[in-house]
């Protein structure tokens, strides 16, 4: 048996494996194809894999020495999916992001200093730069902490991560006030292209769990209407099938001591949390008067960072306006942890080419 060497890790509130590019085919079906059989996919279970049978613990982060000067690393992820033969470049993801840290430093892609270390990353999905700060006793990755996460069993170390303005707009339609399917809307992109909503306006409260929202035919429905009325106008691919992105956020007050409520269709699951940088979004627009998010935000004091609510507790996130508009810098914590590392033996072969004509549930 051919083995490929991965580790598999935790970051932020999901799961995936980390491999370096060097162990995959290139781009392609060949690599696609090694992905599904390590995943496990398709199958409901995963139970042939190391896929966790939910879209948040089947995930792929591969990494690379970074081709430029202005990172250390290169970053892709692929979601998987979990029953269809599907890998997915379509968005990255902020959570997996936080391993890439521990990982980079693991496989002696950057040098670890005494304490912590910084590391620069280039998320090839986006084109968007971050910067980590891993903690580094000793020079060795330090996963031991006392920060807890909300969705994550017991304190890890922290994983600080700044997010450097990609350049794009933050108001991809140019407005702050979009009316999609007869709904008032914000389009907004700080790092995750995300279009929020009223819960109120679609009859919910904000406070249902996932489950009640996925099995609600009319309200999932009525979700990818949004999304369809939204990607044209926000210069998306407007081949839903294929694409995770636009995500829809319907935002309400806060219930437990937070700016506002959130839950995300991420886009037809509903999200256990909220993904980093979709969390960004909504702190950005939430900053932003006139957003559907600000008309039901409880404002943070001055200086404190934007506490978003979401089904497994809250995510906190630091914006820094940019003056005239827009966002300067987002900053986040997160933990990881290192669950394996060694080999992984993928899987016998079920498909012969991998597709991505589908869309990631």
């Amino acid at each position: 048996m051919t083995g490929v060497r991965c580790a598999l890790m935790r970051g932020g509130t999901s799961k995936g494996a980390l491999l370096l590019a060097a162990d995959l085919p290139p781009a392609g079906a060949d690599r696609d194809e090694l992905l599904l059989r390590i995943m496990g996919s398709p199958d409901p279970r995963q139970i042939d894999g190391l896929g966790g049978a939910h879209p948040l613990t089947s995930k792929v982060g591969v990494v690379a020495q970074a081709a430029g000067p202005d990172a250390d690393v290169d970053y892709l992820f692929l979601q998987v999916a979990v029953d269809e033969p599907v890998v997915s470049p379509a968005q990255t993801c902020g959570n997996i992001l936080a391993a890439v840290g521990p990982f980079a430093i693991e496989r002696g892609l950057v040098p670890a200093l005494d304490g912590s270390t910084e590391v620069r990353v280039r998320m090839v999905n986006t084109g968007g730069l971050a910067t980590l700060r891993v903690r580094t006793p000793g020079g060795v990755v330090g996963y031991d902490g006392d920060t807890e996460l909300s969705g994550v069993p017991g304190t890890a170390a922290p994983v600080e991560i700044v997010l450097e303005p990609s350049g794009a707009p933050l108001l991809p339609t140019g407005r702050v006030l979009d009316r999609l399917d007869g709904l008032d809307a914000t389009c907004i992109d700080n790092g995750m292209p995300s279009v929020l909503v009223r819960a109120a306006d679609l009859g919910r409260t904000g406070r249902e769990s996932p489950a009640e929202l996925e099995a609600d035919s009319r309200l999932t429905a009525r979700v990818a209407r949004i999304r369809a009325a939204a990607a044209p106008l926000m210069g998306l691919a407007t081949d839903l099938e294929a694409s995770t992105v636009p995500k829809i956020v319907l935002v309400a007050p806060p219930g437990s001591g937070g700016v506002l409520g959130t839950r995300s269709f991420i886009p037809l699951r509903v999200h256990q949390a909220i993904g980093v940088l979709g969390a960004a979004s909504v702190a950005a627009a939430a900053a932003l008067p006139g957003s559907v998010a600000h008309d039901v935000a409880v404002p943070a004091p001055g200086g404190e960072p934007v506490r978003v609510e979401h089904p497994t507790g809250f995510l906190d996130v630091g914006i820094a306006p940019a003056a005239g508009g827009g966002v300067v810098r987002t900053t986040v914590v997160r933990t990881a942890r290192m669950i394996f590392d060694g080999t992984v033996y993928p899987g016998p072969t079920r498909l012969k080419e991998a597709s991505h004509s589908r869309a990631i549930r």
